[in-house]
């Protein structure tokens, strides 16, 4: 009996709270007076909320488009330094091509393109690209994919690249493409 004299008390209590909160909260209305109706109240912070959010997704929209378009913008011009910096080697292509008609001699051609090789594996470097060394290293799976396996008799060579069959690269540290090797057993 006790008990739900207090929870009587308590929500008389709470109600007079709520009142008073209603009270000094009070919106006016267009006349400057204030509402009255606690249903009127609500409906104003409703509406008030409904507007909040609807500006915050447009905000939220508005920077989801606006990162699109520079992550596009961002990877046409890496695209486009990349292949600024290739077009002299395909200059060179282009040389040795002529050239290689007209050529008579084989170690010209040869010295040639082992010039432009060398060209542009230094502006690939630049770029950050490094090879992958794996002959003679542990078996990872996280930087060679395995193609095939042999039965090596040395038991240190176990478990370890014999052969690489296409090479592995890094482009600034992560790894671009897996070694494809071949694995003692």
């Amino acid at each position: 009996m006790e008990q739900e004299k207090d929870k009587v008390e308590d929500k008389e209590t709470l109600d007079n709270q709520v009142e008073i909160q209603t009270e000094a909260e009070a919106p006016a209305n267009e006349d400057g007076q204030e509402t009255a109706s606690p249903t009127g109240q609500l409906a104003a912070q409703l509406n008030e909320a409904k507007d909040k959010y609807l500006r915050l997704y447009a905000d939220f929209e508005n920077f989801r488009r606006r990162t699109a378009k520079e992550k596009t913008e961002f990877l046409s011009s890496a695209q486009a330094d990349l292949l600024k910096a290739l077009l002299p080697v395909l200059d060179d292509f282009q040389r040795a091509q002529k050239a290689m008609t007209a050529a008579q001699d084989v170690t010209a051609v040869r010295e040639g393109v082992e010039l432009i090789y060398q060209k542009f594996y230094r502006t690939l470097e630049q770029k950050g690209l490094k090879p992958m060394e794996a002959i003679g290293k542990d078996f990872d799976a996280e930087l060679h994919e395995s193609i095939a396996q042999v039965p090596v008799p040395e038991e240190g060579k176990k478990g370890k690249v014999i052969d690489e069959v296409e090479k592995g690269y890094y482009l600034n540290d992560k790894v671009l493409r897996f070694a494809k090797v071949i694995v003692g057993a």
